[in-house]
């Protein structure tokens, strides 16, 4: 074939695409050139096309350099043809959304994960080119609450489709299915691996009123604000802060109900182990009365550590119930009468460290009663036990001197 006839040919080719090209068909090409508002695209035509930037994306983009870049492969849908002003305006937005539902169909049905690219930041969330506009509601980020989004435009997310509506255009993401999914996973695992009474490192995640969240190898165990110490804690922000390294005993693992119960007490030496050191026999200690009973007081002599005063030991006076003398909250100096840390039991005593009062004296014989002696027979007098057995000895002393 002559070169002539090549050339010819070759005119014909491109004579037939011009005449075969048309509004709404499909045409492959590469970016050429970029502008702030437009890129253009080479299709092999008699001039190139022309994308406007809301044609290059499901989302908004403020230059065409954010959608596409020179040398990339494109696929448009023609939206208009002008071969008199050479004017050939095409849609890659169109294409994508086209492609986009059937796969984003196919994604929800299999329930798969794929990624997508943070495109922008938005109220109420995120939103990701996927062909066409999906949006990530700010509840469906992570496993936990984020206040500022800021940092997450350009971010990789790994999503699965939570609701796909074609007819109006909408795709609901999420990526803390994705996150929650594989939790479980682990978590499963994680419980697997953990014993009863195993002591162990963990971060402290969470501080609520009623314990601290702690995490142990991937999993939240919890450790209820009883087992934070040894001493009362009103709330845990008042000894544990987020993000505390913490060492935690294996209370117990729930593997059905997904719970682990930690303690951090259980790991430190609990106050009657150091009782025995601190204390001995006969010390006298200042305590606290933590509460008053029927038969004594019970009063804390170091944290974690109660004893009993008996009622016989409160006071040197006798005494009806300890709240005579006692009340809660009382600081008391107490004396050790016996330790016993083994069987955490203490025996205290307030009245042996106070001393004694003083005894009144009793005379050797009772004194002489000078008052005038009644008649006997005076019938306004009544006679007791003493008055009568005095009186008969002094009437009829000499007499039974004789039955001697």
């Amino acid at each position: 074939m002559s070169e002539e006839m090549k050339n010819q040919e070759a005119t014909q080719d491109e004579l037939d695409q011009f005449v075969s090209l048309k509004k709404g068909d499909t045409v492959k090409g590469t970016i050429v050139k970029l502008e702030d508002n437009q890129a253009y695209v080479s299709i092999g035509y008699k001039y190139d096309g022309v994308i406007p930037i809301r044609e290059l994306s499901s989302l908004h983009v403020d230059s065409a350099s954010e959608a596409v870049e020179v040398g990339q492969e494109v696929e448009a849908k023609v939206l208009s043809i002008d071969d008199e002003k050479e004017k050939l305006v095409l849609s890659k937005r169109a294409i994508d959304s086209e492609n986009a539902w059937e796969q984003l169909q196919k994604h929800f049905e299999d329930q798969d994960v794929f990624e997508v690219v943070v495109g922008d930041v938005v109220k109420g969330g995120l939103v990701a080119d996927v062909g066409v506009r999906g949006f990530i509601p700010a509840s469906m980020v992570e496993r936990h609450f984020v206040e500022d989004f800021s940092d997450y435009k350009g971010r990789t997310l790994r999503v699965k489709v939570k609701e796909i509506d074609r007819e109006n255009n909408k795709v609901i993401l999420s990526q803390k299915d994705v996150l929650e999914q594989e939790f479980e996973a682990n978590k499963v695992q994680v419980m697997a691996g953990l014993q009863e009474g195993q002591v162990i490192e963990g971060t402290v995640q969470r501080l609520t009123q009623f314990g601290a969240f702690v995490d142990v190898g991937g999993v939240d165990g919890l450790v209820h604000v009883s087992e934070l110490a040894w001493t009362h804690v009103d709330k845990p922000s008042d000894v544990l802060s987020e993000g505390d390294k913490v060492n935690v005993k294996v209370l117990k693992v729930d593997p059905e109900k997904g719970k682990i119960s930690l303690s951090m007490k259980a790991v430190q030496p609990g106050p009657w182990e150091t009782a025995g050191d601190k204390f001995n026999t006969s010390d006298i200690v200042t305590g606290v009365v933590k509460r008053l009973v029927d038969f004594g007081a019970f009063v804390e002599i170091a944290p974690g550590v109660e004893g009993l005063v008996h009622i016989s030991q409160i006071s040197h006076k006798h005494i009806g119930t300890p709240h005579e003398v006692l009340k809660e909250g009382q600081e008391v100096q107490v004396k050790i009468l016996d330790m016993n840390p083994a069987e955490q039991r203490v025996s205290l005593s307030i009245k042996e460290t106070e001393e004694a009062p003083a005894q009144p004296q009793k005379s050797e014989r009772p004194a002489r009663n000078n008052a005038p002696r009644e008649e006997i027979n005076n019938p306004n007098v009544s006679l007791n036990n003493q008055g009568m057995s005095t009186t008969l000895g002094e009437l009829f002393g000499d007499k039974l001197s004789k039955f001697k």
